[in-house]
């Protein structure tokens, strides 16, 4: 068995990717420490079924790019210093960072050259998401510069993980080996999201609700879905939606609906509600909507709370983007042009109007999906990170 210490610039254990992989690798036997972000509330050492959590006093805050470069190089200086500390004290035998950004790998310098192994998990094309979010085309300095780093710090790692056949593609594109890439899907945690604990709820009669979770951003097409609620106020007056999450475009979402005199019809969880809330809300739902935008980065990507939905046997209503169209044929989900409120309108209209369109949506997708389940997924995992064990 080997020790493996995990760096995130993110939260742990709320990032779902995350708290996955140091449960597959605990449950292999592996010793498992974790540096991450300190969340607000949270203490700056704890053990966490059986791993080491050491979180840096840094909090993310969604202010500009500029803000974000001094918190990631502040991060990247004191994870630094401390994984080096901790190999000194623990001798890891694989160090693994996930991204973004992608140099965040270049934190285990110490381990490394001390005698790690490095693996990079890239959640995502970083030039892709830059070029997308600031409106740059591929040719600015700053995406060709994104792109060098991105090819380096895949240089730099052993091993490299990521999360869909198009993303290994683009990387590929771009110079890097094939053969040092493998794709881990971002499943759900059965875990957690079990059907069998919130088993679905039939349809009630005089309502029709929808849900909504995770990230509350301008990317996630929230705003297209209350285009397309105002759409169809007149026409489904029983139609309700539930927003389970926060974020940046939280207040964008909010002046919508009420600009549009929707506050009987959509309610607000805010801010993160104890996951046993959440699935209580994905179990009466008739079903979720993911609204995501149709851009170069989201066309190589899936969202985590697809594969919740299909978990916990739920409806789907996703936009169409070229990855997830790949993965799942049309007969999986209720696919909607992204971007478009009419369509998405039509979507959740045909829907309401066929109770049976539902249920043959959620066994269809429930079949696709079984090889992209985690626990076949977390062996792939394993496999990568175990191959850089010392014999």
């Amino acid at each position: 068995m080997g020790r493996v210490l995990l760096i995130r610039q993110g939260s742990f254990p709320l990032d779902a990717r995350v708290r996955r992989e140091v449960e597959c690798l605990l449950d292999a036997g592996h010793e498992v420490d974790v540096i991450s972000l300190r969340r607000e509330g949270q203490v700056g050492r704890e053990t966490w079924r059986g791993a080491e959590a050491y979180r840096l006093p840094l909090r993310h805050r969604r202010e500009g790019a500029w803000l974000y470069v001094l918190e990631h190089l502040a991060f990247m200086l004191m994870a630094s210093v401390l994984a080096t500390f901790l190999h000194l004290r623990r001798r890891y035998d694989v160090v693994q960072a996930n991204t973004i950004p992608d140099s965040v790998v270049f934190a285990s310098i110490g381990p490394k050259l001390l005698g790690a192994k490095a693996v990079l998990d890239l959640h995502e094309c970083v030039p892709e998401f830059v070029a997308t979010k600031y409106g740059l085309s591929s040719r600015h300095p700053l995406i060709r510069l994104a792109a060098s780093v991105e090819q380096a710090a895949i240089r730099y790692a052993d091993r490299v993980v990521t999360c869909t056949d198009e993303m290994k593609e683009v990387f590929v594109g771009r110079g890097a080996p094939a053969e040092k890439i493998d794709v881990v899907l971002n499943a759900a945690d059965e875990a957690i999201f079990d059907p069998e604990r919130y088993p679905p709820q039939p349809r009630r009669p005089g309502r029709f609700e929808l849900v909504c979770h995770g990230s509350i951003e301008e990317r996630y097409g929230h705003d297209t879905l209350i285009e397309a609620l105002a759409l169809l106020r007149d026409e489904i007056p029983e139609l309700r939606l539930e927003v389970y999450g926060e974020g940046s475009f939280l207040s964008e979402v909010e002046e919508m609906v009420r600009e549009r005199g929707l506050e009987d019809r959509v309610w607000f969880a805010r801010d993160y509600v104890p996951i046993e809330q959440l699935l209580d809300g994905l179990a009466r739902c008739d079903a979720g909507v993911v609204a995501m935008k149709k851009d170069a980065f989201r066309d190589l990507t899936h969202c985590n709370k697809m594969y919740d939905l299909i978990a916990m046997r739920r409806p789907a209503v996703i936009s169409r983007t070229r990855s997830v169209e790949n993965y799942f044929p049309p007969d999986c989900f209720a696919y909607f042009d992204a971007d478009d409120p009419a369509d998405l309108a039509r979507a959740i209209r045909e829907l309401h109007a066929d109770p049976e369109l539902g249920e043959r949506l959620v066994e269809r997708a429930a079949a696709v999906n079984e090889p992209y389940r985690w626990p076949r997924q977390r062996g792939i995992y394993r496999r990568s990170v175990e191959s850089l064990l010392r014999p």
